[in-house]
């Protein structure tokens, strides 16, 4: 069995759009497992974004941590980590508000898949976020999420 890695920690620079920050020290973090809608063009980009913002404000110091089960870096060169701020789970919140969705890259699930999920139906069913104003959001856990255009 795996132990669970010493958690990281980073001061927020900048919000790039609703599942990805970067760090003071210029590192680039994608929260894992879940997947915004993209900043402009989409419906509901720019909420997601500032929901991300709003739980994690420039300034402000987050933990990192790693899923052992999952990739270290995407394709693009970010650092895929769960983040916490202020003892909240960053990439379930995101979830519960329906500003994102669970995505499980390649079919890959990480050790929080099912709390994603479960939150997931939950806002989707109370029309939470993306979900009350975007009619052509689709919860698919293996695509990134198509909320349609804003």
């Amino acid at each position: 069995m795996n132990p669970t890695p010493e958690p990281e920690s980073g001061r927020v620079a900048r919000i790039s759009d609703g599942d990805t920050l970067r760090l003071v020290d210029g590192r680039r973090i994608r929260l894992v497992q879940i997947d915004a809608p993209e900043r402009v063009g989409e419906c509901f980009g720019i909420a997601a974004t500032n929901a991300l913002a709003l739980l994690a404000p420039v300034g402000s110091t987050v933990e990192l941590e790693r899923d052992p089960a999952l990739d270290d870096v995407d394709r693009n060169g970010r650092l895929l980590r769960y983040v916490q701020a202020n003892g909240r789970d960053l990439n379930l919140e995101l979830v519960r508000l329906g500003a994102a969705a669970p995505y499980f890259y390649r079919g890959a699930r990480g050790r929080h898949a099912e709390a994603l999920l479960e939150s997931a139906e939950q806002s989707r069913g109370n029309r939470r976020g993306l979900w009350g104003a975007c009619p052509e959001a689709r919860l698919t856990p293996t695509r990134q999420v198509a909320a349609g255009s804003g």
